[in-house]
């Protein structure tokens, strides 16, 4: 008697640590967080931090831990978050282990918006939207250009669309006033500074989060396969496009945050099936949403304290940090 094969229904097994190593992954980004608050260049013990939370204790702490340190975290968590849970989604869709938010040309979008409203001189506000305006523009032409063509063909237009929003940027660096030009370079290397308000970017990553989640099973099939998801029945075009929009919008939001921050939704989404060994989105999602956002807080500390009173861009750091951690990661997977 013939035994019986995998259904096409079938899904990745989740390892039976799983829990726990969630629940320690919990715990080291809560140090993270514990520890981006307390470390600075002007250091502030646990007791004023806790006092300062709570609404008292003295008025330097207080703004220092809430007007500055607090925000920026938050941000660094949300940002982080999005970035890593669309990398898992776009590896999901392209079945490419290489595929990261910027494949899709939002952020040379939103650079390309946000440098001209800097040459033009505008407000923080003003660039954030210039830098959204710019991002939908260039989600828009590759969404338009790939229609009909399959994943082979958005992947190929994302690629050419950054290519050319890279040239361009060049372009309006080389002729941007001396004065602005360091804090156009800031913003390109990624900088919290820009996080005026963290709650964009956590709301968004509790919402990417919980929808992720939610069609898991689907994104265990599509990312098994054409052939496989075709099998089961799934709308495919359908399934293309909503999760084309769904990290080009979670993208756009982390850029606009915090300029252009690498690594983060490669290395992310590697580490988590390493760590967890399982490529079960049901606990690769919330895991690297977690672990993103721990990543990027961490970074975020070095860029501030690693050559104090200085402040180095997060994303320089995060490329530090994140190209060995890569290789890291490639080895752990080879063996």
């Amino acid at each position: 008697m013939r035994a019986a094969g995998p259904t096409p229904l079938s899904e990745p097994r989740a390892s039976r640590a799983a829990p726990g190593s969630l629940l320690l992954l919990l715990l080291v980004a809560a140090a993270v967080f514990l520890a981006a608050l307390l470390i600075g260049s002007s250091n502030i013990g646990l007791h004023a931090a806790l006092a300062a939370l709570a609404g008292s204790g003295d008025a330097a702490t207080r703004s220092v831990l809430i007007g500055v340190r607090l925000p920026r975290v938050l941000a660094a968590f949300g940002v982080g978050s999005l970035l890593a849970l669309a990398g898992v989604l776009l590896q999901a869709l392209f079945r490419n282990s290489l595929a990261d938010p910027y494949v899709l040309g939002v952020s040379g979008g939103a650079a390309v918006g946000a440098l001209l409203a800097m040459m033009a001189g505008a407000a923080a506000l003003a660039v954030q939207s210039a830098a959204i305006g710019g991002a939908l523009c260039a989600v828009g032409a590759v969404y338009l250009l790939a229609r009909g063509g399959g994943t082979p063909r958005l992947l190929l237009t994302g690629i050419v669309m950054a290519s050319a929003c890279g040239a361009l940027v060049s372009v309006l660096l080389a002729l941007a006033d001396s004065s602005r030009v360091r804090g156009m370079v800031f913003w390109l290397a990624g900088d919290l500074e820009w996080a005026v308000s963290p709650w964009a970017s956590l709301a968004a990553a509790v919402l990417a989060v919980t929808l992720a989640v939610g069609v898991a099973r689907p994104l265990n099939v599509l990312a098994a396969g054409e052939l496989r998801a075709r099998t089961v029945g799934l709308a495919l075009d359908a399934w293309r496009s909503a999760l084309f929009i769904g990290c080009a919008a979670a993208t756009a939001i982390a850029v606009v945050s915090a300029g252009t921050v690498g690594f983060v939704g490669l290395i992310t989404p590697h580490a988590v099936r390493l760590a967890f060994r399982t490529s079960d989105h049901r606990i690769v999602a919330p895991a690297a949403a977690v672990a993103g956002g721990m990543l990027l807080a961490g970074a975020d500390l070095l860029a501030r304290t690693v050559a104090s009173p200085r402040q180095l861009p997060v994303g320089a750091i995060m490329a530090l940090v994140g190209a060995p951690l890569f290789v890291v990661i490639l080895r752990g997977r080879g063996r």
